[in-house]
């Protein structure tokens, strides 16, 4: 994999993935920013949670759920002091969908969580905590 970041201007820069997708991602008003895009933690925070829905949607999939919808609120805790890396991550999966079976809910979220989802993992290894939840709405 591969990205190219370019400076565009004070604290804003421009991201283009390797599969030429772009984004811009800038920084608060008081380090120089003008709120023109996600800070760069956001984009971790979104990637970890995409990454993870991703897994959850196509794991029941898998399942035969017929699942609806899945949005995935994800919460963290940075440290205090400088680097205020994440400290706690918490996720949860709101499933809708006919007939949702909780255990095949539960099993989705797990092995996306211990087994699949590489953004999570990596994180966990650099000493995240990371936990989830899922909330089932029938559709």
């Amino acid at each position: 994999m591969k990205a190219t970041i370019t400076w565009q201007e004070e604290v804003t820069f421009e991201g283009e993935s390797g599969s030429g997708h772009k984004v811009i991602m800038d920084g608060p008003e008081d380090a120089g920013g003008r709120n023109l895009g996600a800070r760069p933690m956001e984009m971790i925070l979104l990637g970890v949670g995409t990454c993870s829905a991703f897994d959850v949607v196509a794991i029941l999939k898998k399942s035969r759920q017929e699942i609806t919808d899945c949005v995935t609120e994800v919460e963290a805790q940075r440290a205090d002091s400088i680097p205020a890396v994440f400290e706690k991550i918490h996720m949860t999966f709101r499933v809708k969908g006919k007939n949702l079976d909780p255990d095949k809910v539960k099993r989705a979220v797990d092995l996306s969580a211990d087994k699949y989802c590489s953004a999570s993992i990596m994180l966990q290894r650099g000493g995240v905590q990371i936990t989830h939840d899922f909330i089932i709405e029938e559709d």
